[in-house]
């Protein structure tokens, strides 16, 4: 099971990949970043991307159906936000952030800055859902 380093790595591997991180979205600290950053510096695109990451965890309007099986409130599910991903397109490119679940109470996400021209985003989102599965934070 890869670790921070490795998973940002292997992030880096994707086609028009321009940098990676994990971020914690609770504190908008980057746990690890690997690459260019989009925001200037590396503390400046964790922050920036925490702050939406954050909003769309804790909004109501994402939360699942309370009605639905295992639905409760995007926040104070046990599973942990009721976002799986959320991204960002711009002219020039993808900005795609993965919550990663995890046994405790993990605030993480995957980060990924990708080329619009080079990229290939549903490949990004397979991807980054399966270093999610596989990473271990700790």
């Amino acid at each position: 099971m890869p670790g921070i380093d490795e998973c940002l790595l292997e992030a880096m591997t994707l086609p028009g990949a321009r940098g990676a991180a994990i971020v914690d979205w609770t504190s908008g600290l980057a746990l690890g970043s690997v690459g260019d950053p989009a925001g200037g510096d590396h503390e400046t695109t964790a922050a920036e991307t925490a702050e939406m990451a954050r909003a769309a965890a804790e909004f109501a309007v994402f939360a699942p159906d309370p009605a639905e099986p295992g639905g409760t409130s995007a926040a104070g599910s046990p599973e942990g936000p009721a976002v799986e991903d959320l991204m960002v397109a711009t002219r020039t490119a993808f900005h795609l952030m993965h919550f990663v679940e995890t046994t405790f109470d993990s605030s993480a996400f995957l980060y990924l800055w990708l080329d619009r021209r080079t990229g290939n985003l549903a490949l990004a989102r397979m991807r980054l859902r399966d270093l999610s599965v596989r990473l271990v934070l700790g």
